[in-house]
């Protein structure tokens, strides 16, 4: 058995029949993989649709997402684990474009960023204009934990995911992998994400859940240099900027006012520098620098919320 295909899922009744659908479709050979679905304690098809599909079933109703990949990956008999969430859908190559690092030692962990349905919001295809990768074939810090393929002895080899992260799990997991070998994004490995946030109420919920566990992941892998920038912005917008604001109003002083101006317009510009390459249309550009702020500014809170709630424990 090459690959274990492992799902984690609750109450996915409407989602989960196109994801197993477009696994059953695969073209490589069905001896070459199983389907294992975790299913969180739900309370409406989810289970039996699972076992319509010929899906091994595993049922725990305490575990948090990273628990019940963790299960999964018990119950593998592959010798790769491929993880994929519920609300995704597999492309018909999805295995075999995968097949291409199975046995090259140098990668420890392969798959891409998932894509956007068709019929996508503007908030979708803003975001993932973000998070696409350009180039067919690149190494990348981490990847995001619907789409991606590790080798089970080096899963477990570092512990698997850790359960004590509510979110961002698959960035520390990314990270503590990575000193095995590589972190590949390869456009061939492809899913659609059929879950992400449509509108813009929706993006703020999910990116504030997101960001519950931005500093707690740390005392997990250590502080990583391609991560500081993702710790530190929410220092800057919590404190850095109110302060500079605060003191360009109340001194009259050219310097701290054209420090305020700079302080506000960086964030823009860092953006703006990385999105050049991605050759984005202006309406297209504009789009992303409003979600881009909403995300600073949501992230700030829900991490520092994070902090909190650790503390409190």
């Amino acid at each position: 058995m090459k690959f274990s295909i492992i799902i984690p899922a609750y109450n996915e009744e409407i989602f989960l029949p196109a994801c197993l659908e477009s696994i059953k479709q695969q073209s490589l050979p069905a001896d070459q993989f199983e389907v294992i679905v975790i299913d969180n304690g739900s309370t409406d098809k989810t289970r039996s649709i699972a076992e319509e599909y010929g899906a091994t079933v595993i049922v725990d109703e305490q575990c948090n997402v990273s628990g019940l990949r963790n299960l999964g990956a018990k119950q593998a008999t592959g010798s790769v684990l491929a993880f994929i969430d519920a609300d995704c859908t597999a492309s018909k190559n999805w295995l075999n474009s995968a097949l291409a690092y199975i046995d090259d030692d140098s990668v420890s962990a392969w798959g891409a960023p998932p894509g956007v349905p068709e019929d996508a919001s503007w908030v979708q295809k803003s975001w993932f204009n973000l998070r696409k990768k350009m180039e067919m074939r690149i190494s990348v810090d981490w990847l995001e934990s619907m789409n991606l393929f590790v080798r089970k002895d080096d899963f477990f080899s570092i512990g698997g995911f850790n359960d004590s992260l509510i979110t961002c799990e698959d960035v520390d997991f990314s990270y503590r992998l990575g000193e095995k070998g590589q972190i590949i994004s390869d456009n061939r490995i492809q899913v659609v994400h059929y879950g992400e946030a449509k509108t813009v109420r929706q993006f703020i919920k999910k990116e504030f859940w997101r960001g519950i566990s931005n500093y707690n992941g740390v005392f997990s892998h250590g502080i990583k240099l391609s991560e500081l920038s993702s710790l530190l912005f929410p220092v800057y917008f919590a404190f850095f900027i109110p302060v500079i604001l605060l003191l360009a109003a109340f001194f009259e002083s050219k310097f701290i006012s054209i420090l305020a101006i700079i302080a506000l317009l960086l964030p823009a510009a860092g953006v703006a520098f990385k999105l050049l390459k991605k050759k984005l249309s202006l309406v297209e550009s504009m789009q992303l620098q409003f979600l881009i702020h909403i995300y600073f500014v949501v992230r700030t809170v829900s991490a520092f919320k994070g902090l909190l709630n650790q503390y409190r424990k």
